[in-house]
């Protein structure tokens, strides 16, 4: 087992937050953007301007994609010794940071505690498969050992 390879890592990061953001802005601003405006105005909140989310939710929500992807390659390469390089462990890596980052948070405060409406809970948890598999996918494809 060789030494992580940082810069690869960072490198397949990024790429992966890019996948990441591409598809979350796709997902929740275009596709889903009236859905979540009626939703926060039901809890008393107005976070959408007239073209969607404010620069500052913007710059927030991708630097949380870019970490994410990051996480997405780090948790690939942790898993590279026992599954092995390829598609199939990056499509492991994107599942976990999915499990963990996205469907454990939304089923807990969309669902459970019923902030959002169910159609809206689904279609954004999973929505986002369609970001962190292909995007841990992209990222790992880049990552190379020393």
């Amino acid at each position: 087992m060789g030494k992580i390879n940082v810069g690869r890592l960072i490198l397949g990061g990024i790429v992966a937050g890019a996948v990441f953001n591409g598809v979350d802005y796709l997902v929740d601003v275009v596709i889903l953007g009236p859905q979540w405006a009626e939703g926060f105005r039901a809890l008393g909140h107005n976070v959408f301007s007239s073209n969607g989310f404010s620069s500052n939710q913007l710059i927030g929500s991708s630097l949380t994609g870019f970490v994410g992807g990051t996480v997405a390659i780090w948790i690939y390469v942790g898993i590279l010794p026992r599954f092995g390089a390829g598609p199939k462990t990056a499509v492991y890596a994107g599942l976990a940071v999915w499990i963990v980052g996205i469907l454990l948070p939304n089923l807990i405060f969309m669902s459970i505690f019923g902030l959002f409406p169910g159609h809206l809970f689904l279609m954004t948890t999973f929505g986002a498969l369609f970001e962190t598999i292909p995007g841990a996918v992209a990222g790992a494809a880049l990552y190379k050992e020393d």
